[in-house]
């Protein structure tokens, strides 16, 4: 896709490409090469930082480096890269619960890490009238919640300023009774300009999880916000209102929520009492930190399959392929294990170390050992609170509503013994709920965090061991723990 770009100081480059899609994964260090565009028309310098990351035939070609880019005029650039499917859970139905009916307008935003949802909600019908999307620019920084918990450490209030800033026009012009707010704990101490230093070493607890109000006017939003309380280390208010939507702490028998994320959430339990984790799953999923790796958009492979004895890709779009997302890596591990392309410890068993997939397009032996690290975090985190047992598995979250779970299970993301349920945007929809019923909100806020335990992972030694174990890309059972 190629864009027109017009770069007015001190606006960069990136700024411009920021906002057509374009992202930083490295959070400007260049230190990925995951925002490559390529130069058709006008001057972009050459910097030492893009002849470390680039190869010269890559330079000579136009290539450049988007997050460490400048230009003093109008450029034409080929951008490698598109932003995903945003999964916005936007029926426009009345909601299944009962809902507390008022005059006027509300909102619930779904603040993730990467993506923003804003759904503007008609508060006496409980139908949705309105959804925008974007994407969270404090990514520009970091791709991850560390990266962007070190800057503000460095530039405290600037990522909350810019984030707020970002989702007051997505709310629209008309008066709002109130806004709901939920997302990881990053992203709520970010958003209230609460420290953040406690959550960047162990043991990641901090004294202000609670929700957080601004009056009316304080955001110079269309009305006044609440951001909903975390449950605990980096287990937000995303997963609370995932909980909220599925219903998890009214459940006869156990059953487990899984968001897979560059912050994954797990929630395990019923009305009996429940049980909560996050794991440093890093960006892998999302196509960060992979050579080739992008988001779901337009010259994404999405998928792979065994065809013939070889790997045959789909690409989004139909044109060529220019990288691979988060559901394509987990296909072609799983069909690279399927041909003996990969073994069961992560190794490519080609010669040159690499896993061709389509359009020049391949997988380096780091790109699997990403993909190891995140998802050994993920199914360890899992498995050390399901191995009791639970008769169902909600997958929330894009990623998880996308990938194909034949493949998940094979490599181990997922195990092969238990039922598993997408459940979309949960966080959205648990938002939504809350916002309808304003009566009984508090009680069913404090009654969840009440009943439900954090589990600091990083601490037991057990869990180190088992993140090793699962690191395998291999399959396996609940059953068996």
């Amino acid at each position: 896709m190629k864009l027109q770009l017009h770069p007015r100081a001190p606006e960069t480059l990136a700024d411009r490409l920021f906002e057509a899609g374009v992202e930083f994964p490295c959070g400007g260090e260049s230190a990925c090469g995951g925002c490559k565009v390529r130069v058709l028309e006008g001057e972009v310098p050459v910097t030492l930082a893009m002849r470390d990351a680039l190869s010269e035939p890559e330079i000579r070609d136009g290539w450049r480096l988007a997050c460490c880019a400048s230009a003093s005029g109008r450029v034409v650039v080929e951008v490698e890269q598109w932003s995903l499917p945003v999964l916005t859970d936007e029926a426009r139905v009345a909601p299944l619960e009962p809902i507390e009916p008022r005059a006027g307008r509300g909102a619930v935003i779904d603040l993730g890490t990467t993506t923003l949802v804003v759904q503007v909600v008609d508060l006496a019908s409980g139908e949705v009238v309105g959804v925008e999307t974007a994407l969270n620019p404090q990514a520009r920084y970091g791709a991850d919640v560390m990266s962007r918990l070190q800057y503000d450490l460095r530039q405290p209030g600037e990522l909350g300023r810019v984030i707020r800033q970002a989702l007051g026009p997505m709310l629209g012009g008309e008066p709002l009774r109130e806004v709901l707010l939920a997302g990881n704990t990053a992203m709520h101490h970010l958003f209230c300009g609460l420290d953040v230093e406690p959550l960047t070493h162990a043991p990641f607890v901090s004294p202000t999880l609670g929700g957080y109000r601004f009056a009316d006017g304080e955001l110079a939003w269309p009305g006044p916000a609440e951001f909903l309380p975390c449950l605990g280390g980096f287990v937000g208010s995303d997963l609370l209102c995932g909980i909220v939507a599925t219903r998890l702490d009214e459940q006869p028998r156990p059953r487990a929520l899984f968001d897979i994320g560059t912050n994954g959430e797990v929630a395990v339990g019923s009305a009996q009492g429940m049980v909560c984790a996050s794991t440093a799953a890093g960006p892998a999923f999302e196509g960060g930190r992979i050579g080739a790796g992008m988001r779901a958009g337009t010259g994404a492979i999405d998928s792979v399959h065994v065809r013939d004895g070889g790997l045959h890709c789909h690409v989004i779009g139909g044109g060529a392929a220019r990288g691979v997302c988060g559901s394509g890596l987990v296909d072609a591990a799983a069909c690279g294990l399927e041909l003996g392309l990969i073994g069961a410890n992560g190794r490519l068993t080609g010669a040159d170390k690499r896993l061709p997939l389509a359009g020049g397009v391949s997988l380096a032996q780091s790109d699997i050992r990403e993909l190891q690290l995140a998802k050994g975090a993920m199914a360890a985190g899992l498995r050390m609170l399901a191995g009791g047992g639970v008769e169902k598995l909600g997958l929330a979250g894009a990623f998880g509503n996308y990938i194909r779970q034949a493949s998940a299970r094979t490599i181990g993301l997922l195990p092969e013994d238990l039922p598993v349920e997408p459940v979309g945007n949960s966080a959205l929809r648990g938002a939504r709920t809350l916002l309808l019923a304003p009566g009984t909100r508090q009680a069913r806020l404090k009654k969840i965090r009440a009943m439900t335990r954090h589990v600091e992972l990083a601490r037991d030694p057990d869990f180190q061991y088992l993140f090793g174990e699962m690191m395998a890309l291999s399959r396996y059972r609940l059953s068996g723990c």
